[in-house]
């Protein structure tokens, strides 16, 4: 057992989250609440004022084109700021505020034209009718874009129909432990790629794993599924973990002779698999090419876990026989388990610097794995200015403590 297993955490909380010789935190992460003028603050202003001055703008068009005519010698013209406003209204607005838009377009311009008396003009005339087409045109677009949006919509629907089918959200407490998940996709408006967590209870422990397919797309996905399913089925009827993997591998191995060119030589997947067991305070690890799980105690300290024998990932058992062999390491009360895909440790900043969460976490205690993972994800897209290159997935176990369970109980 560590130090600090069982101290008493409202002294070590009013000490500051910190043991002597600790490093001291990054003050952008913690399980503390942000303050409202933190540095994430002022780009969400700068999007809300963006926004605001996009969907303004055909007003503001309209205003300069009329306020351009008034000032300026008759036989100048604002045309194009008045056939801009329809067409910039036309993705914004809806039909109604397009074509609303189109008839003030069109009522200024007739408006100044007779004020300055150059409506019979065959240039002026020919200018109104360009701008009553535009404005029409505008509301045509209008209309295929809201259909666009619909179908984007029924997309995005899918996909998120698709994440919950292979990727399912694991209840929060299983089998006494805490759980938590977080999914992030490097891909703006992407639900799902090739990285997969799954959880699943079994009479022999709490059974995790967390892997990453090679390559992107629909082929990742079709793996990820089979990795899933595969898992969720050998959790409950292998008896040790080094099994699981077996399992794993072998059923990798089928979907590759279902893979035609390239994927069918070079289908992997790595993977660190994880158990704990019930009533005991040990955590088992097998870990197939995978970065190495985080162990955070409660004092504070953490360390990684690597693997004492290197592994091949899944699916690539013919290049060489590596037996799988669990490594046990004490996982006592008030400890959080956290598994990681490399989207997490690839994260560059603008510098090219990797983000290394063993020194972003250094010191930290966090009471719940949900609150460890929401401030990792925020920092990590603090870190790398919201541009991720890959995708990242966290998965995060806590043991409570007895004192917390006891908590729980009292009446």
């Amino acid at each position: 057992m560590r130090p600090g297993d069982v101290d008493d955490e409202g002294a070590y909380a009013r000490a500051g989250g910190r043991l002597p010789g600790d490093p001291v935190p990054d003050p952008g992460l913690g399980d503390e609440p942000r303050p409202p003028s933190s540095p994430a603050a002022p780009p969400r202003r700068r999007t809300g004022y963006g926004r605001t001055f996009v969907h303004a703008l055909p007003v503001l068009l309209i205003v300069i084109a009329i306020l351009y005519d008034i000032f300026t010698p008759r036989y100048f013209t604002a045309g194009p700021l008045y056939t801009a406003a329809p067409l910039v209204a036309a993705p914004l607005y809806s039909r109604r505020g397009t074509a609303l838009t189109g008839v003030a377009v069109v009522a200024a311009v007739i408006g100044l034209q007779l004020g300055k008396g150059v409506i019979h003009y065959v240039d002026s005339l020919t200018e109104l009718i360009t701008i009553a087409t535009v404005a029409v045109l505008a509301v045509l677009v209008n209309g295929m874009v809201r259909r666009s949006s619909e179908r984007l919509v029924s997309v995005r629907e899918i996909a998120e129909a698709a994440q919950r089918a292979v990727l399912p959200q694991p209840a929060e407490r299983i089998a006494g432990f805490e759980i938590a998940v977080c999914y992030e996709a490097a891909q703006a408006d992407a639900f799902i790629g090739g990285d997969l967590y799954a959880v699943q209870d079994s009479a022999r422990g709490v059974r995790l794993i967390v892997g990453d397919v090679r390559g992107k797309g629909m082929g990742a996905v079709a793996a990820v599924a089979v990795v899933i399913g595969a898992f969720r089925e050998a959790a409950e009827q292998e008896a040790t973990l080094e099994a699981v993997a077996q399992r794993l591998e072998r059923a990798l191995a089928r979907e590759g002779t279902r893979r035609d060119g390239l994927d069918a030589f070079e289908g992997f997947t790595t993977a660190v698999l994880a158990e704990l067991p019930h009533g005991d305070g040990t955590v088992r690890i097998v870990n197939r090419g995978h970065p190495p799980p985080l162990l955070l105690y409660a004092d504070g300290t953490l360390g990684p876990l690597p693997a004492r024998e290197s592994a091949l990932p899944l699916g690539m058992g013919e290049l060489g026989v590596w037996p799988d062999r669990a490594e046990e390491v004490a996982f006592p009360g008030g400890a959080t388990l956290l598994l990681y895909t490399d989207g997490l440790t690839e994260a560059r900043d603008g510098k090219g610097e990797f983000y290394d969460p063993q020194t972003r976490l250094a010191g930290r205690v966090f009471r719940h794995p949900a609150t460890l993972l929401d401030t990792l994800a925020e920092d990590v897209r603090r870190h790398s200015g919201g541009g991720m290159a890959d995708d990242m997935a966290l998965l995060a176990v806590r043991r409570p403590r007895r004192s917390d369970h006891d908590r729980c109980h009292e009446p």
